[in-house]
């Protein structure tokens, strides 16, 4: 009986570090919209393999995003030991940006409404408190405008996820340029515009990002 168990464990975590590792490139890819079959296909295992390990697409989620979810909690805290109350808010905005450029799924989720997605839901909720205690420091420096509210920058991280989206394939890094414009117009008191630092793409490339918006699908 030990000479045969050994074998099936180690087959079964092999399986399910595959399903792991190929919904992570795929969600990273194509977003949430991956399903289970998807996975097993391209894991090389049988569906069955999946759905035993994970019935529930969610508890896939929870085991891929919620490590996640609470590294940019923390990287979006530690902001708040910058001497430099106006960097620590960009370079919060900057990181989250980033991340979501890099993964697909977890953008979806950083940006999706409701109770969703299992535990990443609540875990995602964390990083509002700080988010809000960055926002408030650099108004409280004087250096933020006094009339936004947390939920301005929601917004736009919401436009900002569109040009993402738009531009992944096309012209990465793309978003920086308009953060960029963005964040001159979240100034207190805003000086003589600065030179961006991303250059617009020329116009062949800017027509295949235009050409990649989608309009958001409904539930």
């Amino acid at each position: 009986m030990k000479t045969t168990t050994k074998p099936l464990r180690a087959d079964a975590e092999r399986n399910r570090r595959r399903i792991l590792d190929t919904a992570a490139e795929l969600f990273g890819q194509r977003g949430l919209s991956v399903t289970l079959n998807d996975i097993a296909h391209h894991a090389g295992v049988g569906v069955g393999t999946v759905y035993r390990r994970y019935p529930d697409k969610e508890l896939l989620i929870d085991a891929l995003f919620e490590e996640r979810i609470e590294a940019l909690t923390a990287i979006v805290r530690a902001r708040l030991q910058d001497p430099d109350p106006w960097q620590g808010l960009v370079d919060a905005l900057t990181t989250m940006l980033q991340l979501q450029e890099d993964d697909a799924g977890l953008k979806e989720i950083l940006l999706s409404a409701g109770p969703r997605h299992g535990r990443v839901a609540g875990l995602r909720e964390r990083i509002a408190p700080p988010l809000g205690q960055l926002v408030a420091r650099a108004q409280a420096a004087g250096v933020l405008r006094g009339d936004l509210e947390r939920q301005d920058f929601a917004v736009i991280q919401l436009m900002l996820g569109a040009v993402i989206d738009c531009s992944r394939e096309a012209a990465p890094g793309l978003w920086r340029r308009y953060l960029e414009i963005l964040l001159q117009g979240l100034r207190a008191r805003p000086g003589p515009p600065e030179e961006l630092g991303v250059a617009v793409p020329a116009s062949a490339r800017m027509r295949r990002v235009m050409e990649s918006w989608r309009p958001p699908q409904r539930a």
